[in-house]
């Protein structure tokens, strides 16, 4: 904490979020995790008034407006928090969800500089026309119509100047906050607060390098090749850099304007099945997805096909997590209890014990209220949405790339069904569920599965006998240890180490407490009187001291 108490800046920070949190509400909060005290300590006030307007509030629209006056990495933080559904109930992911990262745009006075950097020249003398009105603003960056020499369309998104130093102080601060919090809140560490802003540390860094967008939008091109169901825009890779994306303009129809759809004439069920599709290949076959496929992020294009913009936040699942994937939505589909069950406690992240049978248990009724159910009949998204619920209730979490699967899935089903009322999941699902089974045992995953198994076997027997070799020879020498760690055993050992530690220093102080007393008393008034005086009053003033050391020591493991 004292380290994030080290620059002015990042202390007055620190203030604001402290009096957003306070004004919302989570007064408590602010004082149960230190919050409170480090600021008084520092000579830092805070308001403790808790406005009655915000009592009315349901505790997720509380936390949702509180993170959207604490600005963009806030705001982004509670957008990676709605992909969490293994952690967080629906409400709550429903309340994250409408957080917008809509901001006012900056006067494009303001990003000239910074463009013409990024460009190496003068917009003007690049594009043949350039819009200083943007199409839109959001909290990392606006996005600018211009026009090349030869006609074409590109869109210009333009990072905010200065906003990486913001978003570093702000990150900074949230991983000292989830350390206080993880160690101070007993009831917040179920959520794993730690591990929550680690992951929201990479995927903000990442979204913030927008060359590195850039590849992600080939790399899903390049898996797609020779399908003409999606386009993805064209990089424009001489003017694109970290700051700077310039990549061609799709002209369509935005995925949230369905009257205009209906106006076009477009088959809205097409659609749904096209955007299905293309949603599972990334998933299923390709491992590489797009992990925010909502509405804004979709055109409707001439001919049925399908735009998709904004590769910023992407999700990579491996060819083990896919059949595990798989597994679980034939499991679904097949009503089979056990091989969901399984696939959970493979995915499940949580401390302590899983009780196993209660887990079957739990998942053999949810599966089972399904028996019966036609498989047009299933919402795929509901059923993913309460096996996490189940995953909650045992303590188990999913790790988070299969987390931004699991919303991928339900916002693909909930776009699919705002075009289609009638749009069938799980029957889409399903050829792509086969296919990836039937390759998994096909002859040629087995023939390479066998030879990489084949490879590790011969270099395992290879590096046997060089192995036993130098086993046997320490053994030789005497230098044969084992090393056995009881984690209880090791706790006591450090508590007994710190009692040992103090009661040492005790028995100091209270030695220089007494032999300065002895020094002090035998003092006269010459010259070396005078010297034993000093001696003496730094024997108490090293007592002092060491007292002090105790006293603090023993108020740390009490907080501890």
């Amino acid at each position: 904490m004292w380290e994030t108490l080290g620059t002015v800046r990042d202390l007055g920070r620190l203030q604001e979020i402290a009096s957003v949190l306070i004004r919302y509400g989570f007064g408590d909060m602010v004082r149960r995790i230190g919050l409170a005290g480090a600021l008084e300590k520092a000579g830092r006030l805070l308001h403790w008034h808790d406005p009655q307007a915000m009592a009315h509030m349901a505790p997720p629209e509380r936390v949702r407006r509180a993170l959207e006056d604490l600005g963009p990495t806030f705001v982004k933080l509670g957008q990676v928090l709605a992909t969490r559904v293994d952690l967080l109930p629906p409400e709550w992911i429903a309340e994250l969800g409408k957080l917008q990262n809509a901001v006012p745009a900056l006067p494009f006075e303001r990003v000239r500089p910074q463009l013409v950097e990024d460009l190496g020249a003068e917009p003007e003398a690049v594009f043949a026309r350039l819009e200083q009105v943007p199409l839109a603003a959001a909290s990392l960056a606006q996005t600018h119509r211009a026009w090349l020499a030869d006609g074409e369309a590109v869109v210009l998104k333009i990072r905010r100047p200065g906003i990486r130093d913001t978003v570093e102080a702000d990150l900074r601060l949230l991983a000292r906050l989830a350390e206080i919090a993880q160690a101070q809140a007993p009831d917040l560490r179920r959520y794993r607060p730690t591990q929550v802003v680690h992951e929201f540390t990479l995927s903000l860094r990442r979204e913030l390098d927008f060359a590195a967008e850039c590849r992600n939008a080939e790399r899903i091109a390049a898996n797609f090749e020779g399908h003409d169901e999606i386009v993805v825009p064209k990089v424009y890779w001489q003017w694109t850099s970290e700051r700077l994306n310039v990549q061609q303009c799709l002209a369509g129809i935005p995925g949230p304007d369905l009257a205009a759809v209906d106006a076009a004439g477009m088959d809205r069920r097409q659609l749904a099945m096209t955007g299905a599709g293309i949603v599972l290949k990334m998933v299923l076959e390709d491992g590489f997805f797009h992990a925010d496929p909502h509405p804004g992020n979709i055109f409707y294009l001439p001919g049925g096909r399908i735009g998709v913009i904004d590769f910023g936040m992407v999700g990579r699942v491996s060819a083990q997590r896919r059949y595990q994937i798989v597994q679980l939505l034939h499991g679904l589909v097949e009503r089979e209890s056990g091989a969901v069950a399984d696939v959970l406690l493979e995915w499940g992240e949580g401390e302590g014990e899983v009780d196993e049978s209660r887990l079957h248990a739990d998942i053999g009724a949810f599966v089972d209220q399904y028996r019966g159910v036609p498989l047009k009949d299933l919402r795929m998204g509901a059923m993913l949405t309460d096996v996490t619920t189940i995953l909650r209730d045992h303590g188990l979490g999913l790790p988070p790339d299969l987390a931004l699967m699991v919303k991928a899935f339900l916002t693909l089903e909930g776009m699919g069904r705002q075009l289609d009322p009638d749009f069938d999941m799980a029957g889409a699902a399903r050829p792509y569920v086969e296919r990836v089974l039937l390759d998994r045992w096909s002859p040629r995953a087995l023939a390479r599965r066998g030879r990489r198994g084949l490879l590790d076997a011969l270099d395992l027997a290879g590096d046997m006998p060089r192995e036993l070799r130098r086993l046997m020879r320490a053994a030789r020498r005497g230098r044969l240890h084992m090393q056995m760690e009881v984690t209880t055993l090791k706790a006591f050992g450090e508590q007994v180490d710190r009692a040992a530690n103090r009661l040492t220093m005790g028995v100091v102080t209270a030695a220089l407490v007494i032999g300065s007393s002895i020094v002090m008393h035998s003092a006269g008034g010459g010259v070396p009187s005078r010297w034993l005086l000093a001696l003496g009053v730094l024997g108490f003033v090293g007592a002092a001291l060491t007292g002090l050391w105790i006293l603090l020591s023993i108020w740390r493991s009490g907080r501890r």
